[in-house]
């Protein structure tokens, strides 16, 4: 029997990925025809493509065409880029430019996922057109990656975007989710960091903007460039924390607010607010609550099950 397969192509890299998997529904759920790449933990869902293997990323491209491309797959973490600043600059820039090549050679549009890290946070909000200045390796590398796709396909989209969280398969997927059992365990004080000023934003909503992006480029060619999304709540991880204790009636007296700057670690930006109006005057954007994000996020993670009936009837 004949299955209607939509018209519209999308392909998504990193589609195993916390956000690139809702990138991968999001457009699914859109009548888009999507196509998921991974590497470790593709199959069976997902296509398993080395994005660092240019023939394997040639081929898959041109057998299946598509309209547009959203390259969530990166290394994100900052400590690793640090411990690894080869692999991290191989996935970061040199394969995203040789992706981008890719795309202009079938005229796919292609939004390229970066960060608020570009930034060094003195002197927020920042605009698109505000000049980047990377505290830490994985900024420099994301910020190269943004020249490397913007130098070999002038018609591509950079969207920055700043700390994820959504459905997690792993607490630890996400700087936010992976609070919850510092939260949970309140029998142990738990120092938090109230120093870095952070806007968590849900990976729904930026898949629902890279979709309107799509989709606005389908009808308008001179949509391309630099774009910023965010959530528009500021918090900081002790912040964030209470308000996870909070969503889920726990107690938060064990959490310690650390107010000095960490000493540890990749340096992060003090405060890096991304100015989303540019993308908001286009009609594009969504913005889900956070606690009520963090809620539908982390219950299956919630070990009281008692808390469950209150929370949730």
């Amino acid at each position: 029997e004949d299955v209607d397969i939509p018209s519209r192509r999308v392909l998504i890299t990193g589609a195993t990925g916390l956000l690139g998997r809702a990138v991968f529904k999001e457009f699914k759920e859109n009548n888009w025809n999507a196509v998921g790449c991974g590497y470790r933990r593709a199959q069976p869902r997902f296509e398993q493509i080395n994005l660092l293997d240019s023939i394997a990323v040639h081929d898959i491209i041109h057998d299946f065409q598509p309209h547009v491309i959203v390259h969530c797959a990166a290394e994100r973490r900052p400590d690793v880029v640090e411990s690894q600043p080869d692999a991290a600059s191989q996935l970061n820039v040199a394969a995203s430019g040789n992706l981008a090549k890719e795309a202009a050679g079938v005229g796919a549009f292609l939004i390229y996922i970066s960060t608020d890290y570009v930034f060094d946070g003195t002197s927020p909000p920042y605009k698109e057109t505000d000049v980047p200045n990377p505290l830490n390796l994985y900024g420099k590398t994301k910020l190269e990656g943004e020249k490397a796709v913007l130098e070999n396909n002038e018609g591509a989209a950079v969207l920055r975007i700043p700390v994820l969280y959504g459905e997690v398969e792993r607490l630890e997927e996400s700087a936010v989710t992976v609070m919850f059992d510092k939260v949970q365990f309140s029998n142990k004080s738990a120092n938090m960091d109230h120093w870095q000023q952070r806007f968590p934003t849900n990976v729904k909503d930026v898949a629902t903007v890279c979709r309107q992006l799509a989709e606005k480029r389908m009808l308008d060619p001179s949509v391309k460039g630099t774009f910023h999304w965010s959530g528009n709540e500021q918090m900081t991880k002790y912040e964030m924390a209470c308000a996870i204790a909070d969503a889920f009636n726990l107690p938060s007296s064990h959490l310690r607010p650390i107010t000095d700057c960490p000493v540890v670690g990749a340096l992060r930006p003090r405060n890096a607010q991304l100015d989303c109006s540019k993308l908001e005057m286009l009609g594009i954007g969504q913005r889900t609550p956070f606690r009520a994000g963090i809620k539908e996020s982390l219950w299956p993670f919630l070990i009281d099950k008692r808390w469950r009936q209150t929370v949730f009837h």
